[in-house]
């Protein structure tokens, strides 16, 4: 089973630039790490000041993994300070992944 996350982060935007600093090498270092499919930071086209971030999990292992790791108690250290409001966190166990196109 595949495990899919989406975090929603609404950026202070007089802390824009601190953000996009802690969200590249959150990401950056996130896809090194093992039994992580893909894991994704963007801004959203409609709104520049909310990130959202897809995560792709092998499984609850590699999730458990990845919330544990170094970089992300570090981001998590962080987000405090450039989060415009409350982040929103979703887990998704997915039993089937079927590509449309």
């Amino acid at each position: 089973m595949t495990i899919v996350q989406y975090a929603i982060i609404p950026i202070d935007p007089d802390e824009r630039d601190a953000a996009m600093e802690a969200l590249t090498e959150l990401g950056e270092a996130s896809r090194e790490e093992d039994g992580v499919v893909d894991y994704r930071v963007t801004t959203d086209v409609d709104d520049e000041h909310t990130v959202r971030i897809f995560e792709e999990y092998e499984d609850e292992d590699a999730v458990n993994a990845h919330m544990t790791s170094e970089h992300f108690e570090a981001f998590q250290g962080k987000v405090g300070g450039f989060a415009g409001g409350p982040v929103e966190l979703y887990k998704y166990d997915v039993a089937e992944k079927s590509q449309l196109m």
